[in-house]
């Protein structure tokens, strides 16, 4: 399983997050994979060691894939989550309050974007967050 956090804004106005996986089908052989999601657009982008920045929104629904760097990231609740290598954001908080992050370790923070429709990323909740 691939580790996600989806990230929103509440009813409040405000961003909240929850944990979960990226649902891989069952195949033969070792190999477990999604169908292939339509995507609009990719973009990689790097933030040097020691990075942080302030209260902002995603500017549209996309994921975001970490390549290098461990990130904390906080919503206006003070509630926080890490990101690391190999996990994903599916960043849906395109309005309200939004987040901050910083970088945690002494990497750069190396991410792709991947701008599509959230409704086809097969996100599943953490059972003990429901």
């Amino acid at each position: 399983m691939i580790r996600c956090v989806r990230m929103w804004t509440a009813a409040d106005g405000n961003s909240d997050f929850e944990e979960g996986t990226i649902a891989l089908a069952e195949a033969k052989g070792a190999d477990r994979w999604t169908p292939d999601l339509a995507a609009g657009t990719v973009s990689f982008r790097e933030t040097p060691a020691g990075g942080d920045y302030g209260w902002h929104q995603d500017p549209v629904p996309r994921l975001v894939l970490t390549l290098s760097g461990t990130l904390e990231f906080e919503v206006a609740s003070g509630r926080r989550f890490t990101i690391r290598p190999g996990d994903v954001l599916l960043a849906e908080d395109n309005s309200g309050s939004g987040h901050k992050w910083r970088l945690l370790d002494d990497q750069p923070w190396r991410r792709a974007y991947v701008v599509l429709d959230p409704k086809l990323v097969p996100f599943t909740p953490q059972e003990s967050a429901r």
